[in-house]
């Protein structure tokens, strides 16, 4: 069951990370980045979440169940 778990966690953050990647490319995360020098939150949120989402899931992989 744990390692179902990590496997979606896997894809989760893969997924959220592509978003993020998309999302920050984004005209809005453009004009964002010409005023404040730095993308919009949601991209970096995403961006986070999905890195998150991908460490708890490769640690969950890598774990040995007791």
């Amino acid at each position: 069951m744990n390692k179902t778990i990590s496997i979606v966690l896997l894809v989760a953050g893969i997924v959220l990370v592509v978003i993020g990647v998309n999302a920050t490319h984004s005209f809005g995360s453009d004009v964002s980045r010409f005023f404040t020098g730095a993308p919009t939150d949601k991209a970096v949120w995403t961006l986070i979440g999905g890195l998150a989402a991908l460490g708890i899931g490769l640690t969950g992989m890598f774990r040995t169940a007791k």
